[in-house]
């Protein structure tokens, strides 16, 4: 018997809205309940955002817990006209949810996840792992290569850090992104944070702050002291913003890129 590639079922509806069925059995809990216990969810891409969220058919949600919301947003999530209020243990969290204005997505729900940290569900899982921050891409890759590049990184015409044993990372959608061992960074230009952030396919990241002279935006340092399994070669290894220092790679330096990430660096 032939075998055929799969195709890919993104479908777009007239309202911009981008989605596809997913075979992932989904579940969120807020606290020890499970709100959604799903397996026909949807990945929906709201326009302009980067990142997928799920739409799950509303047999699949703990309904009796939603009640029709007492401050619903304007303009969010493309128009939706209906929104929920979602009701657990005695607490109330508003705008939990919302339906999606368009034929396409009818009879599904959708809910918050951490991009807004007190608006979501406490803990996602996409079959027994549990996910961080937002749902994973399908479309999406992230790679850890071992390399032996020449990479330099300089700050204020500072070099900070040399190494011929980096480990790329390679995130569609991004750029590649160098992680030098510590003992090839100049650490002690840099003071700790307490500033950390959440990647569903990297882990946990802490940052450091440069020291020196010179408009330098916080937190440009950072590492996964933990990573998840799939880029495990980055663990302890320590990475730049190429948004805002300097890369030289192979003698060559590397232009700035402008990515979403940019509006955020802040000096």
């Amino acid at each position: 018997m032939p075998l055929f590639p799969t195709e890919r079922s993104v479908r777009t509806t007239p309202e911009g809205l981008l989605w596809e069925p997913s075979e992932r059995w989904v579940r969120g809990r807020k606290g020890g309940v499970t709100v959604v216990d799903s397996r026909h969810p949807v990945l929906v891409w709201e326009p302009g955002v980067p990142v997928p969220l799920y739409a799950f058919p509303r047999e699949e949600v703990r309904t009796d817990l939603l009640h029709p919301a007492k401050n619903p947003p304007t303009g969010a999530h493309n128009g939706s006209q209906i929104f929920y209020d979602l009701e657990v243990d005695g607490e109330t969290v508003e705008n939990a949810a919302w339906t999606f204005p368009s034929d396409d997505l009818a009879g599904h729900i959708a809910f918050e996840w951490f991009r807004h940290w007190d608006s979501g569900l406490d803990r996602w899982y996409e079959e027994e792992e549990e996910v961080f921050i937002h749902p994973r891409d399908p479309h999406k890759r992230v790679d850890a290569l071992v390399s032996s590049r020449h990479v330099q990184v300089e700050i204020a015409g500072t070099v900070v850090a040399d190494t011929h044993r980096p480990v790329l990372l390679f995130e569609t959608g991004l750029p590649t992104r160098y992680y030098v061992p510590r003992e090839d960074v100049r650490l002690d230009l840099f003071e700790p944070t307490d500033h950390h952030t959440g990647c569903p396919y990297k882990g946990t990241a802490r940052y450091w702050t440069w020291r020196g002279e010179g408009k330098v935006p916080r937190n440009i340092l950072w590492s996964y002291p933990e990573p998840l399994p799939a880029v495990g070669a980055v663990k302890g290894l320590l990475a730049f913003y190429n948004e805002a220092v300097d890369l030289v790679v192979d003698g060559k330096r590397l232009e700035r890129p402008v990515t979403p990430f940019t509006a955020t660096l802040k000096v």
